[in-house]
Order: structure tokens, then sequence, then C-alpha cells
């Protein structure tokens, strides 16, 4: 990760947390009077090694946090074959499978001609030239 100093790490933690800049410069333990503390903090969210930390501790957070669709999928599963939960949950739970598998695609068979013209919109048929 970026090489920060205490106080632009803890900014950079604070703005990922709340998303306010300003609270998040003040909360870091700068000290600023009248508006210095939001220009100091906009002046934090453009320097480089405070936005590659900040990109890099979200990363981090979305893989500890957020279950991934293989997460998902085994949690599915975990309900499905747990003989012991509801029939509905199992069968919601195998159900979610199918669909992320592709086993409810409907499929749809067109027939018809094609005369090389391509429309969008409303078409006066009166004004359609022939």
């Amino acid at each position: 990760m970026a090489e920060l100093n205490i106080k632009q790490k803890r900014f950079a933690d604070f703005y990922i947390e709340t998303g306010n800049a300003t609270e998040s410069y003040l909360r870091a333990g700068y000290h600023a009077e009248g508006n210095a503390a939001e220009v100091n903090a906009s002046r934090l969210l453009r320097n480089a090694k405070v936005l590659e930390y900040i990109k890099e501790r979200n990363e981090q957070l979305d893989v500890e946090f957020i279950a991934d669709i293989t997460e998902t999928k085994r949690f599915w599963t975990e309900i499905m074959r747990d003989e012991d939960a509801d029939l509905k949950d199992r069968l919601k739970a195998s159900e979610y499978i199918a669909k992320t598998n592709g086993a409810f695609i409907d499929k749809k068979e067109l027939q018809g001609g094609f005369n090389g013209k391509i429309t969008f919109g409303f078409i006066d048929p009166a004004l359609e030239e022939n």
C-alpha cells in the first residue's frame, strides 16, 4: 500500500467510512480555521498516494465484506442440501442456483422477412415512402 503519514492514513480511513472529506480531515487530527479544512481536505483527496490507499483499502473491504457469486452459490447450495431447512427455502435456493447457471433462459424464435430498413421511433405510414 501507499506510504502515508499517520494523519493522511487516518484521513483516508475516515473518508472511506463517512464520505465527507472535511469531517474526515478534522477527525484525522488536522486543525484548520474558516474554510481551510474544506480546502485542505480537497487537496488531500487529489494526493496520488492518498487516492491509491483509498482505492486499495476499498478493494480489500470488498473482498472482506461483499460476497462474490461463488460464495453466494455455496450458501444457496448449503441451504438446498440442508434436509432440516423448509422445503420452500430449499426450492428457492435451487431456483437461484439454476438461474445463475442459465437454466431458465427464454428462447424465442422469430420468423419473418427483412426489408433492409431499420427505423427508430414512430413513423407515420402516410409519410413513409414506398
